[in-house]
């Protein structure tokens, strides 16, 4: 069960269970006050993936205003990239002989070690006074132990930043595929390119899917090449099977669609009845031609980021 116990003001949490990843045991500490002149290091030692030391300055760390307490700090001991950071939750521990704990500050907070900041800690850990009188329990037969442990965070979200367009530019396409009784028998077929990024329509004469055998299906296609590695295009268009009559009967669709390397095609399987494209009246088909037209505007970019 954990404990809280304040000294001189700052509340420590108190658990039975060792630090997770280092303890660090100084025996005759007044000798090793006396030798040193500032602070003693650790052997380097393993978690979370990194190296690490502890630090233990005696007497405070003066530079830092940690004169007349314990000060203790966490290194990293492995080489960083400039730019490149690790984010952790780190707790420092000090034992306490009589009551059977590690005592150690609790503020959950996130520490970012990077390439130009490579220690943190507490200057004020422990005050001098506290730690060395014999019936607090920190240090007994001149001996105390000390502890940390580190939880390495590791990064698993995506970022994404999109940029929407002040003047979004449209592309238009009129595609007349004549002959188209006799297309019936080929699976697909595509229009022309257009725009920059290689805009076409595809057009499954006798459909797909739930299509198959009764609806055109129809679809606007970008051209994976066309599309930069970790971008998406923001769109929206317009695919309509013209009334080549009076004009009154066009059907179309009217969608947005993130474009990007894996998802090159948007539209639909069942856009337009076999039945009704037939239909003499209805205008769709006309000397054995059909007429599609295609609009399509670029709204905005979404981009990952690092």
């Amino acid at each position: 069960m954990d404990a809280h116990y304040s000294v001189k003001g700052a509340i420590l949490t108190g658990r039975y269970t060792p630090p997770t990843h280092y303890v660090f045991k100084i025996e005759s500490f007044s000798k090793l006050t006396k030798a040193i002149e500032d602070k003693y290091s650790s052997d380097k030692f393993d978690a979370e993936g990194f190296s690490w030391k502890l630090s233990i300055y005696p007497t405070g760390d003066g530079s830092k205003n940690g004169k007349c307490h314990i000060s203790i700090f966490l290194e990293l001991d492995t080489s960083l990239a400039v730019g490149s950071d690790v984010n952790a939750t780190v707790n420092l521990f000090v034992f306490n002989h009589f009551e059977d704990k590690y005592f150690s500050f609790q503020d959950g907070r996130v520490r970012r070690y990077h390439a130009l900041k490579k220690t943190w800690g507490i200057a004020k850990f422990i005050d001098i006074e506290t730690f060395s009188n014999p019936q607090n329990g920190y240090l007994l037969d001149d001996t105390c132990v000390f502890g940390a442990e580190i939880f390495v965070i590791k990064s698993s979200f995506k970022s994404e930043r999109l940029s929407m367009m002040n003047e979004p530019s449209t592309y238009f396409q009129t595609w007349k595929i004549t002959k188209f009784s006799s297309n019936l028998t080929t699976e697909n077929y595509s229009s022309g390119y257009f725009g920059y990024y290689g805009w076409y329509i595809l057009l499954c004469p006798d459909g797909i899917g739930k299509g198959k055998g009764n609806s055109i299906s129809v679809f606007l296609c970008a051209t994976k090449s066309k599309i930069p590695a970790d971008t998406k295009l923001f769109t929206k268009f317009i695919l309509r099977v013209k009334d080549q009559t009076d004009g009154n009967r066009d059907v179309e669709i009217e969608d947005n669609h993130m474009y990007s390397p894996d998802s090159i095609l948007s539209g639909r399987v069942e856009l337009l009845s076999l039945a009704k494209l037939q239909d003499p009246k209805m205008g769709f088909l006309v000397d054995d031609t059909v007429s599609i037209e295609a609009e399509v505007a670029l709204l905005g970019l979404v981009m990952k980021e690092q």
